[in-house]
């Protein structure tokens, strides 16, 4: 079982992904933010505001998870609800100037542990690993989005 343990792209991409989070969560903690708050500083890093639906969407978790991830970022102040123009009934989510203000930090923090993770790799390597992946997610997307019609 082993063997097959170490073979399994499944496996071991599952270990890495872990193992990164683990990472990142230390030097996140550092800066006073939670690795659950990731997917909603990269969706509106750019300054951008979203409702909480498409927030969901694009971090690929369920609203219910996305609303708590949100309530929890209102409550540390690191995010702020707007009436949506186009829809009365929902709202726009954007971050808040605290928030904004921990975004060189979080860049450092990511900066830091992808180069721990890559380091033992040559540049060609990174090419090609990054090569890799994205044929990987491009082959699970199209399969994911046959399944969902």
């Amino acid at each position: 079982m082993t063997q097959q343990r170490d073979r399994s792209i499944g496996y071991l991409t599952n270990l890495a992904a872990r193992l990164l989070v683990k990472a990142l969560s230390r030097e996140l903690d550092d800066i006073g933010l939670s690795i659950g708050y990731m997917p909603v500083f990269v969706a509106l890093g750019d300054g951008a505001a979203m409702t909480q639906k498409d927030l969901a969407i694009q971090a690929m978790v369920e609203q219910p998870t996305m609303a708590a991830t949100l309530s929890r970022m209102e409550r540390d102040g690191l995010i702020a609800r707007l009436t949506n123009p186009k829809d009365a009934r929902s709202a726009l989510v954007s971050l808040t100037p605290q928030a904004k203000a921990k975004m060189k930090d979080l860049g450092r923090a990511v900066e830091s542990v992808s180069k721990l993770a890559s380091a033992g790799l040559t540049k060609a390597e990174q090419v090609q690993y990054f090569a890799t992946l994205d044929k990987m997610i491009a082959s699970l997307q199209a399969v994911n989005v046959d399944s969902a019609n």
